[in-house]
């Protein structure tokens, strides 16, 4: 236990010491950080760091912040990279492995946003900054939940995460809706792709066949998407009916992965937290690359209700889709990790929190198949936003909620700021009459923001639900609107290009 704590300080340590260069602080640094959500966090570290000026406007510290974010991430980067050979153990290793794979993904996302060659929307600044900030979450938590971060808790407010959330912040304020399309769709389909997606069974027109009876390029999915690479032309790889045992992480964008249909083609794995592994790191398929398009394919991990945390899909992946697509497994099934995400025709198959994580993703027309627990409830959702400026949250529209005869919960918040909508689905009568399940005591009961609305089925009465005061019932279809997927993931500017149906309103 000692190696533990004396690895775990040493880690966090390097993200929450700046480097002090001199005590200057002008005058409009400390207007402008009475405005943010880290006032103090903010004077420090510009204070000492005065380099990144000058400083008239908000426009310029947003500017400011996001460059100073990026190079304290880089910092902090170098020197975790550097502690890789201190690790003591296998489970101090793999969670270090995930930090260091998350705050890469932390450096290229904020580095999107500071990008002068990359012309991004306020809607695309408050999605990678809302992904940067559930990065560095998601590597504090990977400590915790293997036994080697006990001490990690109180150090959890780094330097990073303070410039993350105050940019969030100043990148929302005055924030209103202003759809990014602009009368032509990114071209991600082409018309064999289009094939592809829309035939009962897939036929010619794929990059790369995976079968497992050698008639195709390869026997493995992993092996098809090595030899997949990103580019400005999607790559589609059609993975031919039978069940492979197999993990893969697809971080190459543009990738479509085509299967024979749900139940054919089956992707399994068993990794677990209680096998060893990290949440993040459990999921059978992790797909991190952007513009991912998934079809007709089961995604399972076996691990069973016994192991504790065990993905079947994680998607990091912005403006990634999955259409008639299935999720089976027990606690963890669906990882909603990270960045915008749709799900159209899916079935999703658990127990506890079984559709959980922090980007912002769509659930339409799909089935919600709660499993019988081991212990006798369920959870469906546990919403993870720590930001309330994030622009992430779970919204289920237009589905249906049809499980086991076991006693059942729509959701309970894993994080302060938890956010979770349901409309206009069906819900059965297994439903708990109160709807919605506490975590701990009264924790984020009064920050988090659950809904729902027009929904219908024996469970859909309100008339019982929680009274806390984070709940509403949504009263009017304009309250809705905000989550529809034309404003709530804005899809009309990039759905119509993937060639998969869609809703976009209510």
């Amino acid at each position: 236990m000692a190696s533990h704590l004396f690895f775990v300080l040493a880690f966090w340590s390097l993200f929450v010491i700046p480097i002090i260069i001199n005590g200057y602080s002008p005058k409009e640094i400390i207007q402008m950080c009475s405005k943010t959500p880290n006032p103090k966090p903010c004077e420090y570290l510009f204070t000492n760091n005065p380099n990144y000026g000058p400083i008239d406007n908000d426009q310029d510290f947003l500017k400011a912040s996001l460059k100073l974010a990026l190079d304290k991430a880089m910092q902090a980067d170098e020197s975790a990279k550097s502690l890789g050979p201190k690790c003591r153990d296998r489970l101090e290793t793999a969670a270090w492995d995930d930090c260091v794979k998350l705050y890469d993904q932390t450096i290229k996302r904020i580095n999107e946003t500071v990008d002068p060659f990359n012309k991004c929307s306020q809607i695309e600044t408050q999605t990678w900054l809302s992904s940067a900030l559930t990065n560095l979450e998601t590597c504090r938590i990977g400590f915790i939940e293997l036994g080697v971060g006990e001490n990690v808790l109180p150090l959890m407010n780094n330097n990073v995460s303070h410039l993350i959330s105050n940019s969030l912040a100043m990148n929302k304020r005055n924030f209103t809706y202003k759809p990014t399309y602009k009368g032509k769709f990114p071209n991600w389909v082409s018309p064999g792709d289009r094939k592809l997606l829309q035939a009962s069974k897939p036929g010619p027109g794929a990059d790369i066949v995976v079968a497992q009876d050698g008639s195709g390029d390869f026997k493995t999915v992993a092996a098809a998407v090595a030899a997949a690479k990103s580019g400005s032309g999607r790559v589609v790889i059609h993975v031919k009916a039978g069940t492979y045992s197999e993990n893969v992480v697809i971080s190459a964008s543009n990738i479509m992965l085509v299967g024979d249909g749900i139940g054919k083609t089956v992707i399994t794995g068993s990794r677990s937290v209680n096998g060893g592994y990290t949440t993040y790191n459990s999921a059978t398929v992790a797909v991190e690359g952007d513009r991912f398009i998934g079809r007709g394919i089961t995604f399972r991990n076996t691990a069973g209700p016994q192991n504790y945390q065990a993905v079947a899909l994680r998607s990091s992946s912005d403006l990634s889709v999955f259409y008639q697509c299935s999720f089976e497994g027990y606690s963890d099934t669906l990882y909603v990790h990270s960045q915008r995400q749709f799900y159209r025709n899916c079935d999703i198959y658990g127990t506890v929190d079984f559709i959980f994580g922090n980007g912002a993703a769509m659930l339409q027309n799909c089935n919600i198949r709660p499993r019988k627990p081991p212990n006798g409830t369920n959870t469906i959702t546990a919403q993870s936003r720590t930001d309330p400026n994030q622009n992430t949250g779970i919204v289920i529209h237009s589905s249906r909620i049809s499980p086991a005869a076991e006693l059942t919960y729509l959701g309970r918040p894993w994080n302060r700021f938890s956010r979770t909508i349901i409309m206009k689905t069906v819900i059965d009568g297994f439903i708990s009459p109160e709807g919605w399940m506490p975590w701990s005591g009264d924790f984020a009961l009064d920050t988090l923001f659950y809904a729902e609305y027009a929904n219908s089925g024996a469970g859909a009465s309100t008339a019982n639900r929680v009274t806390w005061k984070g709940f509403r019932v949504l009263a009017s279809a304009s309250q809705a609107s905000a989550f529809t997927v034309g404003r709530f993931i804005d899809g009309n500017s990039w759905l119509p290009g993937t060639d998969v149906p869609f809703i976009s309103g209510l």
